[in-house]
This record gives C-alpha cells, sequence and structure tokens, in this order.
C-alpha cells in the first residue's frame, strides 16, 4: 500500500472510532452498576435469588460473547415471527422495530452489558467477602444501619481493592469491542476487513491493531493513575 492509501484508511478507520467507544463508554455506564447489584444478589440470604444469580453468571461467563451477541440481535425477529407468545411478551416485542438503525446498537450493548455485568459482578463480591466482618459490628456498635455502613464504610474500601481487576476487565473490554463486527456493526474491526479487501493487503487490520493498542495503553496509564490515588498509605 502507498502512503496515501494508508492515510485514506486512517482517516476512514478514525471516522468509525466513535462509534467503537460507544458500544465501550455505554457498556462501562450499565455494567458497573449492574454488576454490582448482581453481587448483592448473589449474596443474598434468600436461597432462590442466588441460585438464579448463580445461574445468570455461569451462563454469561461459560458461553462466548461473540455468541451472546449473535443470539441478542437475532432472537428478536425469530420472537417476533413466533406463534402463542405469552400476551405481555407478545407486546414487548412488538414495540420493537428492528428495521430500526438503533435496533442493531441495542442490540449488541445488551449482550455486552449482561456479559460484563457477570463479570463485574464477580470482581465486586469479592471485594465485598474481603472486607473483615469486625468492620460490620463496628458500625452496628456505632449504630449504623445496613445501608449507612454499605455506602459509608464498605464501598469505599472495595472499590479500592476492585480497581485492579476492574482495569483489567475494562482492558478487555475496549478490544472485545471488535466482536461487534460480527453482526455487521460498523465498528473499527469491521471497516479494517472491508479495506483488508478493496486493497488486498493486511496493513489495515494491522492499522486497526494499532488503534486498539493505543486505546488499551491509555486505560493502562489512567487506571495505575487511579491506583497510585487510591494507595492513601503509600
Amino acid at each position: 500500500m502507498t502512503f496515501e492509501e494508508i492515510r485514506k484508511v486512517i482517516l476512514i478507520l478514525l471516522e468509525y472510532l466513535a462509534p467503537t467507544l460507544k458500544v465501550f463508554g455505554f457498556t462501562l455506564l450499565y455494567a458497573i452498576p449492574l454488576g454490582m447489584i448482581v453481587a448483592l444478589l448473589k449474596m443474598c440470604k434468600i436461597k432462590p435469588i442466588s441460585w438464579i444469580t448463580n445461574l445468570y453468571i455461569l451462563v454469561m461467563r461459560g458461553t462466548p460473547l461473540m455468541l451472546q451477541i449473535i443470539v441478542a440481535y437475532y432472537a428478536i425477529p425469530m420472537l417476533k415471527q413466533a406463534q402463542n407468545l405469552p400476551g405481555f411478551l407478545a407486546g414487548f416485542l412488538a414495540r420493537i422495530n428492528i428495521q430500526d438503525e438503533n435496533f442493531m446498537f441495542n442490540a449488541v450493548l445488551f449482550a455486552f452489558v449482561f456479559n460484563y455485568a457477570a463479570y463485574f459482578a464477580e470482581i465486586f463480591r469479592g471485594g465485598i467477602e474481603s472486607i473483615p466482618k469486625g468492620q460490620y459490628e463496628a458500625a452496628a456498635a456505632l449504630s449504623m444501619t445496613k445501608i449507612q455502613t454499605f455506602f459509608r464504610i464498605i464501598l469505599p474500601q472495595v472499590i479500592k481493592r476492585v480497581v485492579p481487576a476492574s482495569s483489567n476487565e475494562i482492558i478487555t473490554l475496549v478490544k472485545d469491542t471488535s466482536l461487534a463486527n460480527v453482526v455487521a456493526y460498523a465498528e473499527i474491526t469491521l471497516k479494517a476487513k472491508q479495506q483488508m479487501q478493496n486493497y488486498s493487503s493486511l496493513v489495515p487490520l494491522f492499522i486497526a491493531g494499532a488503534f486498539y493498542f493505543i486505546l488499551a495503553t491509555i486505560l493502562t496509564l489512567l487506571s495505575s493513575y487511579v491506583e497510585k490515588k487510591l494507595n492513601y498509605y503509600k
């Protein structure tokens, strides 16, 4: 490839950087709080709730994200064609317009959020369970409610402890956005594959790899900065 062709490829990939970051950003926005909720449900003493939560985590972590994206994208159109669905489900599906330009993004986002929420849930659960029981007892001795104890005593410590593991998941997420191309979502990897075919060259894929490398490096530096800020006693 000539320098001019490489420049054109870079400009094209830059144009589709926004859809990639859109999936990344919205996944974090929804998956982190959902992961905390799932973690608390898994720790719930009501057995049916913890069992269902465990099953959800097992399925999300035990099946490929690519498969989950495909299912999320094709399941709704197939269900809309199904007969004898329950009334509430049929009504819900009827309100979904699969011709809408946002349908593909929403389907991809749905798969990413529920997949990563399962991973974040296990990270948060480990962080919560690592807090010594004595801190709960001390908070109770100070007449603090369970909600006050969690948000004012436990959660700040959990955040500090889960930052390294969460950072790894976040860096993995920015690379996993490339899986969205399996349903032809217009992001960097899809466009790189198209340019590879146009020029009969692997250079567009290497350029796409450089984009992901730069994003991962930025996230690595940010996570290191956050970890240093949270090391209060060092």
